[in-house]
Formats: C-alpha cells, sequence, structure tokens
C-alpha cells in the first residue's frame, strides 16, 4: 500500500451500528483460518447469517456481484446474506456498468478494479473481496478515497502453495516431468535422467511466513537440513520447527535447493539478478511458487546455461502466461506449472468460505482483520496527526532496512516525546503506522489501524510504547518519535545506540517528515525520495567527494545533513536522492577511504 498522504475516510459501511475502535489493550482481532468448509460451523454460521440478512440497505438485503468463480460453500454463505450475482468473463465497461448496482465484489486476479470501477460505483460499493492473497488488481487508493474496504483471503490456501511447493521440489531433483515427456515420446532414457536425493542435502528458505514455515515442516521430514532467511521470523519458531536464521548471503551461498517464499515488493524485484546468483553454490536448484517478479528471469537463464544453477522448478512468471517462445520455459532443465500453487479443490474451498465470511462480516459494519487498506479513522484524529502518521510509516520502513539479518526483528519499542497529557494523546494509528513501516517491504501483509497488532502478533512482533513528557505548548500534538529495535544485528553500525540497539528519530517540520537522530548522531533530512548514511571519519572535503561522485552519476541530491560525536571524530552523513543510485556509484563511495559504512535506504 502506498504511504499514507490523504486523509483516510470513514468506512464503516452506510447504515451500519459504528462499531467501537479497536482497544490497545484487547487482543487483536481473531482471523479464521479454514481449508475447507466445516459443515457444523457452516450450518450454525448459514443460521445467524439468515437471522440477519436484513442488515442491507434501507432493510433490504445487500447486493454482491461475483466476477469469477467461487467454491460453492462460499456462494452460499455470501446468499445466505444477500443477493448475489455471478456474472463471469465481463469487459471492462459491461463491469463499470454492473458496479453502481451493488453493494459488494467478489474478485480473483483476472478481474481489474481500477478507479474507473470505483468512479463508476457512484459510492454505492461498500466491499472488494480479492478471493486470494495478492491484491495487485485492485486499486487501493481509489478504494480508500471512495470509502470502500478491501479484503482479501490470505490464509486458506497457506497449505495447498506448500505442497506444491515440495511436489515440484521433488519432481526436479528426480526429472520426472523430463522422464514423463521422453518416455511419452517412446524414448527410454534411463541414463539421462539420473536425480539427486534430497536426504541431507540444504534447503534455504527464502521468506519464512505462513508457506515458507509450513515447506520448512515438510522438507525436515525429507531427511533434509533446513536454514532459512526473514528479516524478523521469530528466532523460537523456527527453533520449534529445526530451521535456523541465516542472513540472506549465508543462506544463498549454502544451499543445494533454494525454495522462494516472499512477496513482491519494491525491495524484492528482481531480487535474483545476475549478482545474487553468482554468490551460489555451483549446481544449486531453484524453486519458485512465489512471485515471478522475484527472479530477474534473464539472469536465471545465463546462470542455468552456465551451470550455476542446475535446475529450476517455476510455477510463477513476470509475465502470465509466459510467451509461448519463452526459453525459460522451453529449457530442459526448467519444470514449469501454470501458476497451480493454490490450485487444490480443498484450498478453493477454503479461500471461497475465508473471502465469503470477510465480505459479509465487512457490509455488515464489523472491522475486519484482513482488511488491506485504511479503515475507520475519526477525521479530528487524522487531521491533527496526518502528518506523524506519515513519519512513523517512514521511521518504520527506515528502521527494518538497517537490520543484518539472522535473529529477526521481536522486540520494536516507540517513543513519543510531548507536552500534551498522555490521556489526550491517542497513539494507536501511530503505532499501526510503524508496525506497516516494518512489516510491508519485506511482506505480503498490509496493515492499517484495525489489524496492525494482529500482524505484529503473528510475525513475533512485540511493540511498547513509551511516552516522554515534556515542558512546552500542548497545542503541537508531538515534539519527536523514535523508533527502537532491540537484540537485532545491524548492517550499519553506526545507527545503533549506546544500548546496542537500533534507534532512529524523526520530527515533524514545515508538516514534513524529517529524520534528526540515527543512533547516537544527530542529522536533519527530509524523508522524502531515498537515503544513503555513510559513517565515516570527520575530516574535509569527504562532503565534496561524495557530492562529487553523486553528481558524475546524475543523481539530485535533494537534502544533505552531517551529524557528529566530536571535531575530527566520528561522523554520519545523510544524503537524500531522488533516485536509486547504480551499483557503482555505491561502490565509488564505499571505496572512499575516510568512508568506515555506508547504507542505502528506500523510503
Amino acid at each position: 500500500m502506498a504511504a499514507l498522504a490523504t486523509p483516510l475516510r470513514h468506512l464503516l459501511p452506510a447504515g451500519a451500528a459504528p462499531s467501537r475502535s479497536p482497544d490497545p489493550a484487547m487482543p487483536p482481532p481473531t482471523m479464521h483460518r479454514h481449508c475447507a468448509l466445516s459443515p457444523s460451523r457452516g450450518r450454525r454460521l448459514r443460521s445467524r447469517l439468515s437471522a440477519s440478512a436484513s442488515a442491507g440497505p434501507a432493510g433490504g438485503r445487500p447486493t454482491v456481484l461475483v466476477t469469477e468463480k467461487l467454491g460453492p460453500a462460499g456462494l452460499d454463505l455470501l446468499r445466505a446474506f444477500a443477493n448475489v450475482d455471478c456474472a463471469y468473463e465481463l469487459t471492462a465497461e459491461e463491469l463499470r456498468a454492473k458496479v453502481s448496482l451493488v453493494d459488494a465484489l467478489v474478485v480473483r486476479s483476472s478481474t481489474r478494479v481500477t478507479r474507473d470501477v470505483f468512479e463508476a460505483a457512484r459510492g454505492r460499493l461498500r466491499v472488494v473481496g480479492r478471493a486470494g492473497v495478492g491484491i495487485d488488481n485492485v486499486d487501493l487508493q481509489a478504494a480508500t478515497e471512495a470509502g470502500c474496504l478491501v479484503v482479501n483471503a490470505p490464509t486458506a490456501n497457506t497449505v495447498a502453495a506448500a505442497e506444491h511447493a515440495v511436489a515440484l521440489l521433488a519432481a526436479m531433483a528426480r526429472n520426472v516431468a523430463q522422464a514423463d515427456a521422453s518416455l511419452k515420446a517412446g524414448k527410454w532414457q534411463r541414463s539421462k535422467y539420473v536425480g539427486v536425493t534430497l536426504v541431507g542435502k540444504t534447503l534455504a528458505i527464502i521468506g519464512f511466513g505462513k508457506v515458507g514455515s509450513e515447506v520448512a515442516r515438510r522438507a525436515k521430514g525429507l531427511g533434509m537440513d533446513t536454514i532459512a532467511y526473514d528479516p524478523y521470523a521469530p528466532v523460537d519458531r523456527a527453533r520449534a520447527i529445526g530451521v535456523d536464521l541465516v542472513s540472506f548471503d549465508e543462506a544463498i551461498s549454502t544451499a543445494d535447493f533454494i525454495s522462494l517464499h516472499m512477496p513482491l515488493t519494491p525491495s524484492t524485484a528482481k531480487l535474483f539478478d545476475d549478482e545474487t546468483f553468482a554468490k551460489m553454490k555451483k549446481g544449486v536448484r531453484i524453486i519458485n511458487v512465489a512471485r515471478g517478479g522475484a527472479v530477474d528471469e534473464e539472469a536465471l537463464l545465463r546462470a542455468l546455461d552456465n551451470g550455476t544453477v542446475a535446475q529450476a522448478a517455476l510455477d510463477v512468471f513476470t509475465e502470465e502466461p509466459p510467451p509461448k517462445d519463452s526459453r525459460l520455459v522451453q529449457h530442459e532443465n526448467v519444470t514449469v506449472t501454470p501458476h497451480l500453487g493454490a490450485s487444490t479443490t480443498e484450498a478453493q474451498e477454503g479461500v471461497a468460505f475465508e473471502i465469503a465470511e470477510a465480505v459479509i462480516g465487512a457490509l455488515r459494519g464489523d472491522l475486519a482483520a484482513t482488511a488491506v487498506n485504511a479503515p475507520m479513522v475519526p477525521t479530528e484524529a487524522l487531521s491533527e496527526l496526518s502528518p506523524y502518521i506519515v513519519l512513523a510509516e517512514k521511521l518504520g520502513r527506515l528502521v527494518v532496512q538497517l537490520v543484518a539479518g539472522g535473529n529477526g526483528v521481536k522486540g520494536v519499542k516507540v517513543v513519543y516525546s510531548s507536552a500534551r497529557d498522555p490521556d489526550d494523546l491517542d497513539t494507536r494509528i501511530l503505532r499501526a503506522m510503524v508496525t506497516k513501516g516494518i512489516v510491508e517491504p519485506i511482506s505480503s501483509s498490509f496493515v492499517n489501524i484495525v489489524n496492525a497488532d494482529y500482524v505484529a502478533k503473528q510475525r513475533g512482533l512485540r511493540i511498547t510504547e513509551e511516552r516522554v513528557l515534556l515542558d512546552g505548548s500542548p497545542e503541537i500534538p508531538l515534539d519527536s518519535i523514535q523508533v527502537h529495535l532491540a537484540n537485532v544485528e545491524s548492517k550499519f553500525t553506526g545507527a545503533l545506540s549506546d544500548a546496542g540497539d537500533i534507534r532512529v528519530e524523526g520530527k515533524v517540520k514545515g508538516g514534513a517528515p524529517y529524520l534528526t537522530l540515527v543512533g547516537s548522531f544527530g542529522v536533519d533530512v527530509s524523508l522524502e525520495g531515498n537515503l544513503i548514511l555513510c559513517r565515516q571519519v570527520d575530516q574535509p572535503g569527504i562532503i565534496g567527494r561524495v557530492g562529487s561522485i553523486l553528481g558524475k552519476m546524475n543523481l539530485n541530491v535533494s537534502f544533505m545533513s552531517v551529524g557528529r560525536t566530536a571535531p575530527g571524530k566520528q561522523a554520519i552523513m545523510a544524503i537524500g536522492v531522488d533516485e536509486e543510485p547504480e551499483k557503482e556509484a555505491l561502490r565509488s563511495i564505499g571505496d572512499i577511504a575516510s568512508v568506515e559504512e555506508f547504507v542505502f535506504l528506500k523510503l
């Protein structure tokens, strides 16, 4: 979800009773998990919904438009509560014509719910339900502006995706697809398709979330040594499964098999490129049932051709369906399937039921744990805290990029400095935005005030808040926000406080977010665009040399600030840049003798 830059609408459905805002002391909302519809539970829920079917507009039943095939369990549940119109393979024009007549829209991945669709709804559309995890086909910003809640079904296909990853792993190791095609072509080539055993091999799981964890359990049962990389996966959860959390470089350089289970975000797009493949053990095997865009397909082809990658098994592609003449699809050492990760009967029924529950709950005015865009927020709170909301998310997004990995992020402390009485400052949305900033860049989760505590708990994040009472005018809600990460390794040691935790601080100046503290170094740089942090020996000429390098690369420097401990000692230079520097520019900065470390951060 894009950074929160515009006021959020009141998303409570029209005619529904107002729901009490979540109490931070209360446990987060419960997200029901289903692989298939429980008959007894389904009967109870249908009975309850039938009794409350008058919750629709003007006392009537709401109307739900379903544009792609949904399992019978989900359709039955929807029909017990609403009038359901199943209209498949609609053109964009036909969808715009229908959407003004419905209260909810249920889609899968093919239907594009664009800004034009929300505008055509003329304010009637209250809920969009995405039957699945990814919501790339829904314009979240347009939905929020239109006051429409977007919900998804993130849990029901977990087991199916994990099983498919393991199926591809085993099929690839034993050349099942190639041998099958050969035999059906009338050949008997036993010596050509000699495989490799899985027992004792190292499997690196990149992304240790729901699916990654399930893959690990199954891989352990196959006798594989399993490691994982995930910046904030809880060590105790990994240890309970028998998995060691390691750094990204260690994971890819020591693995015999690598299985991808991370979302497609700006930080993971083409993560597996030529440079990444060059760090791998020769003869490694790759499985991808996550997102196609995480792999640079041309780089993978080169790695297959030069023997760095012995085999690949792919369920997802950058372009789907891939071109018929795709060299990657046709490669003899590549096993492919047409995005079948969630394609089991049980998973499809589970997704249908889960999204039906979410849509019905949203139409009734319940706060949904699976909401993926902004929920109900009091207008007065938004008006006052709007710039601090942006600041909180930026600080979370910045601090998580300073983590080196290995141990995972567990303890997060947010410190608010304010002259206002704590009872007059509701920080729930700020806490939610810090969580959002930490989780979203490296996760498929979408975080807001409704589901922030739930997401944090699921991710093993323990978020605490502290208040520092200042003297001054209580008219300004906050002086500063600090975010601390405890018990983690930092890829930039200058960000460590005297207590050993990663610490960043920000303030709002002129309505814009600013970074004011990194570790023990005071800085003053706008949190816009991207940021380069350099720690160097404090001596003349360093600023000019760094600026010269960026200038030669035609990179515009928007802000620059230097903080130091004492003249001639250590200093941190914070540089705001509009675009991401080329790797050559970053290497040149690192080659300056006085620069001891540097890091590039996307904001």
